[in-house]
């Protein structure tokens, strides 16, 4: 049966909202990722790679808005820490230099996890009836898998 947001029970608003905290870490995390790799690529890809690497951070600081505004949307709290959402995260952030084939493998495994991340919140979801939180987790995973091949597209 499909539930507004108000109709949820207790219990799946919990389980819903820690879904999507997690889905806005990891986006935090990957925006962050883009933005040093869209500061610090160089090498022959030089332009298309400064140049995909801003459209995926643009995309992903919208996302991560949309992401947490359907959290409170379910009357949750959502995570605005860093710290919270480092430790959250299954992406890690990059230190240090990358050449722009290990920028591309990085930011390629962050779109794959999101990408899975954002299916699994759909999924818990539409368990729940909640077609509204679904349909924004396929909307967003479909957007990091198209990134992902974006990336793959780089490495062949």
């Amino acid at each position: 049966m499909t539930q507004t947001a108000i109709d949820l029970t207790t219990d799946a608003r919990a389980a819903i909202a820690n879904a999507l905290n997690q889905s806005v870490a990891e986006t935090a995390i990957t925006t962050m990722l883009a933005q040093n790799f869209h500061w610090n690529v160089t090498g022959m890809a030089f332009g298309p790679l400064h140049e995909l690497f801003q459209k995926i951070y643009e995309d992903h600081f919208e996302a991560q808005d949309d992401l947490a505004e359907r959290i409170k949307a379910i009357d949750a709290h959502a995570e605005g820490t860093l710290a919270g959402m480092l430790k959250r995260s299954k992406i890690n952030e990059h230190e240090g230099e990358a050449s722009d084939k290990e920028m591309i493998k990085i930011m390629l495994e962050a779109q794959e996890t999101l990408a899975a991340t954002l299916a699994g919140c759909g999924e818990l979801a539409a368990e729940q009836g909640d077609t509204l939180t679904e349909d924004l987790c396929i909307s967003r995973g479909q957007t990091h898998e198209k990134f992902a091949w974006f990336l793959r597209s780089h490495l062949r």
